[in-house]
């Protein structure tokens, strides 16, 4: 067997490192924004609300529209922000928490609440631009004083149980919180941050409340997300710390079409939506992902396996070159992970196998290979 191309191939992760030179901007909103007699999306208010917004990523409450099946939920995210969206609804609840993203989301679920009986805790795990995936969690608390910290104590243990500590999380939703002092936010300041400062709207109210008495909802990042936080900026209108969106206030509305003056005062209109920018850092290059292992039969017809760390759904591509000091890497192929660990199978039948058996036999011609992330 020949081995003296392996050494360069395992050899090229520790040469191969990503830097920042890029950064892709990620809008987050949290909306209890529901309207009408049935708590709902029904209406349109707050649909036309999400719209003007432009969201990346939403921590929605009260999630019903229509009958609520399948195609009524689709149809309400594929008209409200887009065909290119996925959403996470918890089932079987009465007015459901959700979260609905622009990016791909991996994995998704939600905690018991055992405080109430008619929702839960919605989580997404979404693949955002760069090299970490965020945690996005839609909450709505009780209305019951009493229960809101139980409710946060619960939610830490879920998110010390599951949520790796080098991703990114963010908590958004709606915490029925009378004031900042509350004690669930000193238990949430375990794994977020709660301090300000906080969302406001252009006259500088913090308050979410449909009277505008009561900071009730809120988007919550940990530290490494809130390190990462920029102003909202919409048309010419800029929000240092975030933006509580309100129609009845918002000048000029133009900026946020097709919300209308009236939307934020329409009957039975939750809360005010909550809006926070971040800008992820993008590497120059894709990941390099470590190889844990690879197999090679020289015999006629050649063929082997190579294994490597991976994602479930998340994009690889597999590229080679002849010059480690050049940038000029030939794309081989690619594929999508179906779990934690992939094997990439290399046998001549396949044409791009062969192109990469032949640059791993190639004559006397050393060359190199790798497999990014996308």
């Amino acid at each position: 067997m020949n081995t003296r191309y392996f050494f360069f191939l395992l050899a090229l992760v520790a040469l191969l490192l990503p830097g920042a030179a890029e950064a892709q901007r990620i809008r987050i909103v949290a909306g209890n924004i529901s309207s009408g007699n049935y708590q709902s999306y029904d209406p349109g208010e707050g649909a036309r609300i999400f719209k003007g917004l432009k969201p990346d990523i939403v921590l929605i409450q009260e999630f019903n529209y229509k009958d609520n099946t399948t195609a009524d939920i689709r149809s309400f995210v594929t008209s409200t922000f887009g065909a290119e969206f996925s959403y996470f609804r918890e089932a079987g609840a009465q007015i459901p928490n959700g979260v609905i993203s622009r990016y791909p989301i991996l994995e998704s679920g939600e905690w018991e609440d055992a405080q109430v009986s008619n929702r839960d805790f919605a989580w997404a795990r979404i693949d955002i631009p760069g090299d970490k995936d965020l945690w996005a969690i839609s909450v709505h608390l009780l209305t019951t004083s009493s229960k809101r910290n139980p409710e946060a104590i619960a939610l830490v243990d879920y998110i010390k149980a599951k949520i790796p500590d080098d991703d990114y999380l963010v908590i958004g939703g709606d915490f029925n919180s009378s004031s900042r002092n509350e004690t669930q936010f000193t238990t949430f300041s375990q794994v977020v941050h709660t301090a300000g400062p906080y969302p406001a709207d252009q006259n500088g109210d913090e308050d979410t409340n449909a009277s505008r008495a009561k900071p009730y909802d809120n988007v919550f990042a940990d530290d490494d997300l809130l390190a990462i936080q920029v102003p909202v900026v919409i048309g010419n209108s800029t929000f240092a710390n975030g933006l509580v969106a309100d129609t009845r206030v918002y000048t000029p509305i133009s900026e946020i079409s097709p919300a209308l003056v009236t939307d934020s005062a329409a009957s039975n209109m939750q809360h005010m939506a909550v809006v926070k920018d971040f800008m992820v850092p993008i590497p120059d290059d894709p990941a390099v992902i470590p190889i844990i292992s690879s197999s090679f039969d020289f015999t006629p017809p050649a063929h082997g396996s190579i294994a490597f760390r991976s994602t479930p759904l998340a994009s690889y591509q597999i590229e080679a070159t002849s010059d480690l000091t050049a940038s000029n890497w030939t794309t081989l192929g690619e594929m999508t992970a179906e779990d934690t660990t992939t094997t990439l199978e290399i046998v001549t039948a396949n044409a791009a196998a062969s192109q990469l058996l032949d640059i791993l036999l190639g004559s006397e011609v050393r060359r190199f290979y790798r497999i990014l992330r996308k």
